[in-house]
């Protein structure tokens, strides 16, 4: 695909670095929705983004590297579902802590409609978007390709920045 063609469609270019429950949404919204459009997505999934391209996703959320992340219930009175409860940074250091900000998160996600990450990956793939496993991350890590779902390809700085270079929009999330 070139931009001289005024015809081709729309690219986007997306970096995902993070692989926590918040951070998998951003990338994989954004381009299954690109898809959906009838755009060209591609991700390049590299250091603790990787992990979203595991067979099976693992992604957890920590409060407490969400310092501004609401901590409310997806279960009971919709008056209860409404308060922000204020977690005390000690609590969340608590064993199991994080499993549970997990589960919550997971279920407000579902009780809200909005779908899981491995339902976003695999939208992500039946609108056919790149999905680039980071080779120097990989190897960095002790990754081998086929730990990976079979959809992605494995390439480096330069796989991407070839794809990239002709995409109308490139954001690093």
């Amino acid at each position: 695909m070139s931009k001289s063609d005024p015809n081709a469609p729309k690219r986007l270019a997306l970096i995902a670095s993070k692989g926590t429950l918040d951070w998998a949404y951003p990338p994989l919204i954004l381009a299954s929705t690109a898809g959906a459009m009838g755009w060209e997505a591609g991700i390049f999934f590299t250091f603790y983004g990787l992990p979203l391209l595991l067979k099976d996703i693992g992604a957890a959320v920590s409060p407490l590297g969400n310092p501004a992340m609401p901590m409310k219930m997806p279960f009971g009175p919709e008056g209860f579902q409404n308060i922000n409860w204020p977690i005390p940074t000690a609590m969340m250091t608590v064993p199991g802590f994080n499993a549970l900000a997990t589960s919550l998160m997971k279920q407000t996600f579902k009780n809200k409609g909005v779908a899981s990450v491995p339902e976003l990956r695999a939208m992500c793939i039946e609108a056919d978007v790149k999905m680039i496993a980071c080779q120097m991350t990989m190897d960095v890590f002790g990754f081998k390709k086929e730990d990976f779902i079979s959809e992605c390809e494995v390439g480096g700085a330069a796989t991407f920045l070839s794809y990239a270079a002709d995409a109308d929009v490139q954001l690093f999330v």
